[in-house]
This record gives structure tokens, sequence and C-alpha cells, in this order.
């Protein structure tokens, strides 16, 4: 890790920052947490079957993912708090329009519009922290943040069960307003901000790249359980998208030599723990993508579970993450975080394989899914924190924005594709055949997750 300076820009503000940072992240989860459960509902409402809800999920990650790249740019060019003041004003009405939403159609352009808003919120937020906080104190700030934002995952799926039960699905939306109404004053009462760009220049070659590529692939995938692999539109979408990719790098090696800045600033990746924490990232967000997809739709598709049984009995990796997240933060910046970042994924990959015990009976629950799940969430919440830890620590303070949308990108991006991909492993609908394919996917993305941090991650043990 590169020497901390002395003093941390925004070291004033810590409390309010912190704060800040957490009530940002919790919009964005409550609304990730909240939409699996009512997928159910929605396609009894608009239609769609399960094409429909792949959409809501991966139209929001769609833009999430592909331009939380070019948020994190902004954030470094004009500022942190202003770029998560903007963002949640975006989020904030596009749920309405999510509350409000006639059609399918609809619901998915407004649910991409959410996924703006969260890009500009989600890596300036982890970035605050960055610059506010130094040394052990930033490792234990960290995993303040990476537990009470998971807040949102509890209350999502019990909350968000309740209302689609008692009132409807359309207010799910409406609960966003909540946090966002009482963030945006907070945000107004940080005095300080971290700009560090000179002048304003966005990659906007780059991000029409990284859109088109990834919401290429992902069309695609989608699309072909309705239209088929030889269908012109899937055929035309994964082509477009794939070539979009493979122009992407060739493209930011061109920006870095010419104008500046880059999308993504390859020179990120000089940095080992960078670069493996990515690709360890890769697999395991991948991997958790899908199970909470599948696992939701599971319970109350084939096991009949209300919306609101079905969300507290997805609880278990919530709670499990809540409760040890900080704790485990500390311990990773004291011990550095290689052998947690290994360990956790493995642990995780045990959980999902005691669900291949699930059958049609849904008293099942407590001999495979319940424990598979607490299994999943004591392997999250002993990698998450030195995963972000490892990765951010490894970059230079002036690119923490970069660094945490890059992070961020990849995370979703894992997410969206196994969403994507949920189709072809389910076999076109949810069946306890499927369910057991699912798992097993998801065991062997951890699997690789937790063999890629044991082989590259090295440890440089923070300092106070």
């Amino acid at each position: 890790m590169t020497a901390p300076a002395a003093t941390a820009p925004l070291r004033d503000d810590r409390r309010v920052v912190l704060v800040v940072a957490i009530l940002a992240s919790f919009v964005v989860g409550l609304d990730s947490s909240v939409v699996n459960v009512a997928l159910p509902a929605i396609r009894r409402e608009l239609g769609g079957g399960l094409v429909v809800q792949q959409w809501t999920v991966d139209a929001y990650l769609v833009t999430l993912g592909s331009l939380i790249l070019v948020a994190g740019s902004l954030s470094d060019l004009f500022g942190r708090v202003r770029i998560i003041r903007w963002g949640l004003v975006v989020f904030g009405v596009a749920s309405v329009v999510c509350a409000i939403a006639p059609t399918g159609e609809v619901l998915v352009v407004a649910r991409a519009f959410q996924g703006v808003g969260g890009a500009l919120v989600t890596p300036s937020a982890l970035a605050l922290i960055v610059a506010a906080f130094r040394g052990a104190a930033q490792a234990k700030a960290i995993g303040s943040w990476t537990a009470w934002s998971s807040a949102a995952s509890i209350l999502g799926p019990v909350v968000g069960g309740l209302i689609v039960d008692g009132i409807g699905w359309r207010w799910i939306f409406v609960v966003t307003a909540v946090p966002i109404a009482v963030t945006i004053p907070l945000v107004r009462r940080i005095s300080g901000d971290v700009v560090t760009g000179d002048r304003p220049r966005v990659d906007v070659v780059g991000a029409v790249l990284a859109v088109v590529g990834v919401g290429g692939v992902v069309l695609g995938l989608i699309e072909q359980e309705r239209l088929g692999w030889g269908a012109p539109v899937v055929v035309a979408a994964l082509v477009l998208g794939a070539a979009s990719l493979v122009a992407f790098v060739p493209w930011e090696l061109r920006v870095t030599r010419t104008a500046g800045p880059p999308l993504v600033p390859l020179e990120l990746f000089r940095a080992r723990n960078f670069t493996v924490g990515n690709l360890a990232t890769l697999s395991i967000y991948g991997a958790l993508g899908m199970v909470f997809f599948v696992v939701t739709l599971f319970l109350q598709e084939v096991w009949g579970f209300p919306a609101w049984v079905a969300g507290l009995a997805t609880l278990p990796p919530t709670l499990m993450l809540l409760a040890l997240s900080t704790t485990v933060g500390s311990f990773a910046g004291r011990y550095g975080p290689r052998w947690f970042m290994a360990a956790g994924p493995a642990v995780a990959a045990v959980g999902a394989l005691l669900m291949l015990l699930a059958g049609d009976d849904p008293a099942g629950y407590w001999w495979s899914v319940l424990p598979g799940l607490v299994l999943i969430g004591a392997g999250i919440a002993t990698m998450v924190t030195p995963l972000t830890s490892a990765v951010l620590g490894s970059v230079p303070q002036a690119e923490a924005g970069a660094g945490s949308a890059v992070n961020n990108a990849v995370a979703r991006i894992a997410g969206l594709v196994t969403v994507a991909l949920a189709g072809v492993v389910l076999g076109g609908g949810v069946s306890v055949d499927g369910l057991h394919r699912a798992m097993v996917v998801m065991a062997l993305l951890l699997a690789a997750g937790a063999v890629v941090s044991a082989v590259g991650i090295r440890n440089a043990p923070l300092r106070s």
C-alpha cells in the first residue's frame, strides 16, 4: 500500500461522511433486495415470464455495471459529494416511474435509469470513506460501511415481501424515497470535497463501448431463451456486444497515451492485489448474483412461500454479514486479507452444495436451504471486507474513485451475466433440478475465487 498522507481530506467530517456513505449505499442495496421478492408478483401483473423477471434485475445491473466506470471518473473530476447528490436525485425520480409503470417495458426502462443513479452513488460513497480515513481506521470504517449498509438487505426482503403481499409490488419502489429524503440534507452538511482532476473530461467513447458491450451480451443471453440462439436479434446482440468489449481495451490504451483520462485507468492493474482482487470478485460475485436470484424464485414458485416468508427465509446471509463484517475488517487490517479472501469463498461453496439436498418438500428448507444460506453468509462475511480493503488499499488515494468504480463494476457485471445465464442453467423455468444445477455452478465459481485469492493475493497489513 502507498504511504498514507498525514491527514485525510475529509477528516473533520468523518462521522457525517460515514453516515452518508452508509445511507447512500443503503438506497442502492434496498432497491436490489426488495426487487427479488417482487419478481413473481411483477410477472403475474405485467406478464413476460422468466424473461421479464431477468430484465427487471438486469436492466438495472447493465447501466449500473457499465456506467459505474464513468461515475468513478466523474467522482474524481467533479467531486464525490456532488456526484452522490446527483445520483440520489436520479435514483429517486426513476423509482417513482417504476412505481407507476403500466407495462413491463416501461418498468425495464425505469430500472435502467435507476441503475444510472446507482452508478453515480456507489463508487463515490466508498471513495469518500477512503478519503476521510487512513490506516487501520480505514479498514474498520469499511467494515462498518459493509455491515450497516447491509441493513438494506435485511429490511429489503422482509419489508418488500410484506408490501408485495399487502398492498402490491409497486409500493416497494416508493420505499426508496425515504433514505433518499434523509441522505440529501446530510450530504449538504459535508463541508469539504475531493476533486482530483484539473479539467472535467470524460471518456465518452469508452463509456459507449462498455454499455454496448455489456448490454449486447446480456441482451443476447436473456433473449435466446425466448427467441433461440439462431435468432437474428440474438446473434446481432452477441456479436456487437463481443466486438465492443474486444475494442474496449485498445481504445482505453489509446486514450491513456493521448487525451486522457481513460474510463478505466489500466495502470491500476499493475498492482497485483488490484488485479487478483478483481479476478476473485468476478467469480465470487457472479456466484452470489445467481444464488439470490434463483433461491428467491425457487422458494416462491416451487415451494409456494408467500413473498414475506421468502424474504425471511433468505435473511441468514445478510444477518451473518451484519454480525461479522466489522470484526473481520479489523482482523484483516491487522493480519492482511489473503487467507480471509481464500477461506470465505470456500466456506460459501460448501453452503451452496448443501442446498443440493433440497427437494419438492418445503420442509426441506430446515436441513438444506437454511444451513446452506448460513454457510454462504459466513463465507461472504469472511471475504467481503478484506476483498474491498485489498483492492482499494493497492491504489493511490487520488484514484480511489476510479479503483472503487472498477471493482464495483466487475461485481455488478458478474452478477448480471449470471442472472442472464439463469435461463440456460434453469432450463427455461424454476424447478428442483434447475436449483441443483445453479448451486453446482455457484460452488464452482466460489471455489475458483478461493483458489485465485489464495494463490494471488499478497498481504500488506495496514498500520495505524
